[in-house]
């Protein structure tokens, strides 16, 4: 589109592509466009791998290595620091506020590819007393907090057994992924602490459905239920979370657990200001699109990722799941799409893994299952490959071999305090 189709005060989007948000989806949008350029806007000044949070938290990577920076990864976009408040899509205009101000930004083309937020239900204490696992600060936080729950136990014995009882709310990859690594972490971090010998951390995992991993063959889930026990931790399947409080977590059964540590990894929700910005939302929140990407009724505006209801010509009556492999597939197809005759998305998905800690892992790749330390492999393996950049796989390659080679760095990241109010979105 020509500049002088738009307002004379708007800021315009390189190339006519405004892309709203910058994580997997988003991001490879703009990249895959190359040099016809883009506009990002996001909230910060990177990408972040999410499925490598669990082992960022634990410490098995350094929490920096599973941030790409977005001005590195999309060399031919502009990147704007800031979030979208208002759409004018009649004037084609995208409403921005930032630190420097809220500034209108012109575009030809939208993408609207803003991702997901943890959700949260009404479960009395659930916002005030979670953790959550959703984004870099919620690692460190978490990692934080774990570390100095065995500290404050070392310093008074007696309240030793509250504070190194951990439970996790959610048995999907996040919460499995999660339960495992930090049990890693705590395991190296008690060997330097001999006051502590005789009290044995407790693991919690709970989930709501009838097992763990519901992605996953039932076999492969009962593998990594089986594995997970072996090591310690306690998986209560068909539980429901009733209230959290300071001190523990009790469930809709009447139990409770004394706790000062409760991780909501349960699921997410489509980011809630697309209900601000007046396009079609289905039941669960998310932007309906057509078979090329297209949104429901409009014709220049284009929709991927955890916010979109995708259709996959692949799995016909079903709609994409929220993972990072399809969202790159999407970011693909979209990108193809803008360039040229728009063609509809098809993918079918390559496989699902989740890593158990200690070298055990599960992985289904096409119809092979695959368990323990082969899954192990295959799911780091799949994980590195999809990492941009050759010098950001190897530097996750060093933080795994120094992980190997010697006991985890245990140190708080004291930069990053905790905060009064844990919040898990």
């Amino acid at each position: 589109m020509n500049s002088n189709h738009f307002p004379s005060r708007a800021r315009v989007a390189r190339g006519g592509v405004l892309v709203l948000g910058g994580g997997f989806a988003g991001g490879y949008v703009a990249r895959e466009l190359g040099a016809s350029g883009a506009t990002i806007v996001n909230p910060t000044n990177f990408m972040l791998y999410t499925p490598l949070l669990p082992e960022a938290a634990a410490g098995s990577v350094e929490p920096r290595h599973v941030a790409v920076p977005l001005r590195t990864m999309c060399p031919h976009a502009d990147l704007v620091i800031g979030s979208v408040v208002e759409l004018d899509a009649e004037r084609r205009l995208a409403h921005v506020e930032s630190e420097a101000g809220r500034f209108a930004i012109a575009y030809a083309e939208l993408v609207v590819a803003l991702g997901s937020v943890t959700r949260v239900p009404a479960i009395p204490g659930l916002r005030e007393h979670a953790l959550g696992l959703k984004d870099l600060t919620d690692a460190v936080r978490l990692r934080n907090h774990v570390l100095r729950q065995i500290e404050f136990a070392d310093a008074a014995p007696e309240s030793a057994a509250g504070r190194l009882t951990f439970v996790l709310v959610g048995g999907g990859f996040a919460g499995v992924e999660a339960v495992a690594e930090l049990r890693d972490m705590v395991h190296d971090a008690l060997h330097r602490h001999p006051r502590l010998a005789h009290v044995p951390p407790r693991w919690v995992l709970v989930d709501a459905s009838d097992r763990i991993l519901g992605q996953l063959p039932e076999r492969l889930a009962r593998f990594a239920a089986q594995t997970l026990e072996g090591h310690g931790v306690e998986v209560l399947t068909d539980t429901k979370l009733a209230s959290i409080d300071a001190t523990g977590v009790t469930f809709t059964d009447g139990r409770r657990i004394a706790t000062e540590t409760a991780v909501w990894t349960a699921g997410v929700t489509p980011h809630p200001v697309l209900s601000q910005l007046g396009l079609p939302l289905d039941t669960y929140g998310r932007v309906p699109v057509d078979a090329t990407l297209r949104v429901t009724g409009s014709s220049n505006i284009w929709a991927l990722g955890d916010c979109a209801a995708v259709p996959n010509e692949a799995t016909p009556g079903e709609t994409d799941p929220a993972t990072c492999q399809h969202a790159l597939r999407q970011a693909r197809r979209l990108a193809s799409n803008l360039r040229g005759s728009p063609r509809p998305y098809r993918y079918r998905t390559r496989g699902q893994m989740a890593t158990l800690g200690s070298r055990h892992g599960v992985a289904l790749v096409g119809n092979l299952r695959v368990r323990g330390v082969l899954g192990w492999l295959i799911a780091r393996g799949y994980h590195l490959l999809q990492l941009p950049f050759a010098a950001r796989r190897i530097r996750v390659l060093a933080d795994w071999a120094a992980a190997a080679l010697f006991r985890r760095d245990v140190a708080e990241l004291s930069s990053l305090r905790i905060e009064p109010e844990r919040r898990p979105a």
